[in-house]
């Protein structure tokens, strides 16, 4: 019989997609289900190595599915030992790793909660998530465990001591949860200083994970699959490492100082034929210039975190001989819309964050909740068991049913009774050849209201010559209202941990200054 991952076809998605077939991807059952099996173990006999860590320094570290199964009942075994019991949280302060993969899913193995925290959170960042979920041990390495003796929990450093420690232990670990228990609380990106709740996911998130696995990255049995997104975060963790690994795909991950050529010269080395990143990483890719050194294998190309330009597309297409497809959602609410990476039959457009998953409702509403007609921009909305949610993004759809982003809600500029959309100055400003980054924001002024003040990070000097420059090609891309009146040429622009350029920080520097 056929399962889900046998069809690649758009039109087959709609037509055979099924909760059920989700589930015969599995061998858990709706009652009894367990991640660290699903992913791991189940796959231990395969050949394939389950993990590359491409590391920033030169280095690539594999990993047999045997390898972590074994490693991680050793951890679920001495977790136990400890007295961590089902239930309890246990933070993993790593980098991808043969010790990361060890921690997170022995953790899971063994019942507890598995809790990763992003590398590069200093004292504060790690205090208010640590106290937020009070784990019994912190994970981490040698070189940050002295700055995390005051964070709270017992540090517990996986060195090379603490794995011969582990070898005292039986290398099997029978996992044995039910499906609905909590498996991994996952912090979104938000500031040190507003910490957004733990997104609490259960082992049975596993499961409806994998609609976005086979629509969003458009991930299949047999595909060599590399994210090099931080698995703290979700597209790094979710959708980068559990549910290729949950398939029995070769995953590549990135440890270190993210450094886009050494990442371009992985995809050749290791044939990676998917590819899933942040529209970030796909922007230094562009910039620093070699990527026509080396040969690419890729059949599939996705990205997800935040829209990404059309300079930047056309790159993509013309380097990796395939369209850049995107993957919308949220920590919170899943991904909700997809271009469908490998699907012959689906036209991705650009500019477009695709069409919904299939059975999903999608809809943009205005102000009043009435669904909006298409070409304009309201609010984009979910629905889920009996009602609209809103993912606080605004957008609108064409008409034939694809979407668009318009911006965050507060990232709408407002000038003299005009709407404009951060978003769509941004890539305007961005096809200057000499322009790497940009961020546009709406800044007080006493007649317009607001007006917008561009952040652009160029290669040549900044000057008034320059500005001009910038403030033409927005004229001439958009309109005459829409081009940023302040332009400030600065060396980088503020991102989130997880990549994002942080317009927020710069409104917050503006209403400071």
């Amino acid at each position: 019989m056929a399962k889900l991952t046998d069809y690649t076809r758009y039109a087959d998605a709609q037509a055979h997609f099924s909760s059920s077939g989700l589930w015969e991807l599995f061998e858990g059952s709706r009652e009894r289900l367990n991640i660290a099996h699903e992913c791991i173990d189940r796959h231990a006999d395969r050949s394939n190595p389950a993990v590359i860590v491409i590391h920033a320094d030169g280095r690539d570290e594999i990993l047999g599915f045997r390898d972590i199964a074994e490693d991680s009942a050793r951890f679920a075994h001495y977790l136990a030992s400890q007295g961590v019991v089902p239930g309890d949280r246990v933070a993993v302060m790593l980098e991808p790793s043969r010790a990361f993969y060890m921690a997170m899913f022995g953790a899971m193995k063994m019942g507890a909660i598995a809790v990763p925290l992003f590398t590069l959170f200093g004292p504060d960042g790690v205090k208010l998530r640590v106290e937020d979920c009070t784990p019994r041990l912190l994970v981490t390495s040698a070189e940050r465990a002295p700055s995390l003796a005051d964070a709270g929990p017992r540090v517990v450093v996986a060195d090379d001591a603490f794995f011969a420690e582990l070898g005292r232990f039986a290398p099997q670990f029978k996992a044995d949860t039910a499906a609905d228990s909590l498996a991994v609380f996952q912090y979104t990106s938000g500031t040190t200083r507003e910490l957004p709740e733990a997104v609490k996911h259960t082992h049975r998130s596993i499961v409806t994970l994998m609609v976005a696995a086979l629509y969003g990255t458009g991930l299949r049995p047999g595909d060599r699959f590399i994210c090099p997104s931080s698995p703290a975060w979700g597209h790094g963790l979710w959708h980068g490492t559990l549910a290729p690994l949950a398939l029995g795909i070769t995953v590549g991950a990135w440890a270190g100082k993210f450094n886009p050529e050494r990442l371009l010269a992985a995809l050749e080395t290791h044939a990676f034929t998917n590819i899933s990143a942040a529209a970030t990483h796909y922007r230094m890719m562009r910039n620093c210039g070699a990527a026509p050194r080396h040969r690419y294998a890729l059949q599939k190309v996705s990205f997800t975190g935040e829209p990404i330009d059309s300079e930047t597309a056309a790159f993509i297409e013309r380097t990796f001989g395939r369209p850049a497809c995107s993957m919308y959602g949220t920590t919170e609410i899943g991904v909700i819309l997809v271009s469908y990476p490998g699907a012959d039959d689906f036209a991705v457009r650009p500019g477009s964050l695709g069409k919904p998953i299939p059975g999903g409702r999608v809809e943009v509403h205005d102000a009043a909740g009435q669904s909006c007609p298409p070409g304009i921009t309201g609010e984009l909305k979910v629905w889920r068991r009996d009602g609209w949610i809103a993912t606080k993004d605004l957008g609108r759809t064409d008409a034939d049913g694809y979407f668009y982003h318009a911006g965050r809600a507060d990232d709408v500029i407002i000038s003299a009774g005009w709407t404009m959309s951060a978003v769509e100055i941004e890539d305007a400003i961005l096809k200057h050849p000499e322009v790497r980054e940009a961020a546009a924001i709406g800044v007080p002024d006493p007649l317009r209201g607001q007006v917008v003040k561009a952040f652009v990070v160029v290669g040549r000097p900044g000057d008034d010559e320059f500005r001009r420059e910038i403030q033409d090609l927005v004229r001439q891309r958009l309109s005459h209202h829409e081009y940023p009146r302040q332009i400030a040429f600065v060396p980088e622009l503020p991102k989130t941990p997880a990549g994002k350029i942080n317009r927020k920080v710069l409104r917050e520097r503006e209403q400071t200054a």
